[in-house]
């Protein structure tokens, strides 16, 4: 008996489990707050990607100092681009997205009185 009870509550779980969940509904305040912190993330990488292009430009510098000091022959060192300062996050603030949600409103305002001059062409 406990055995079926077992295998029932077991089935009963794993039936559940296969059950869809539904897709989140985020409002507008949960979007920018996603697109903020995807921006912020992407920032972090580009500083990331600076402080090693620094540290690398630092060892080298370093490794052809030393070598020259101990009389060691070195090749040139390899041109690469100079390391650019991503500088400080900067969001644009949320009132840029909200202007062209309004731009579409402003469209259709200027159609409405279009449409009673039409009205009245048909009338002589």
């Amino acid at each position: 008996m406990k055995r079926l009870m077992f295998i029932a509550l077991c089935s009963l779980l794993a039936a559940s489990s296969w059950a869809k969940i539904p897709a989140p509904v985020l409002s507008d305040e949960a979007k920018a707050k996603a697109a903020e912190a995807a921006a912020k993330t992407a920032h972090g990488n580009k500083v990331a990607d600076f402080q090693l292009c620094k540290s690398r430009e630092k060892t080298a510098a370093h490794y052809y100092k030393t070598a020259q000091a101990a009389g060691k022959a070195t090749k040139p060192p390899a041109d690469t681009p100079a390391c650019a300062d991503p500088g400080a996050f900067v969001f644009p603030p949320p009132a840029a997205a909200a202007a062209p949600a309004s731009a579409p409103a402003a469209a259709a305002a200027p159609a409405a009185p279009a449409a009673p001059a039409a009205v009245a062409a048909k009338k002589p």
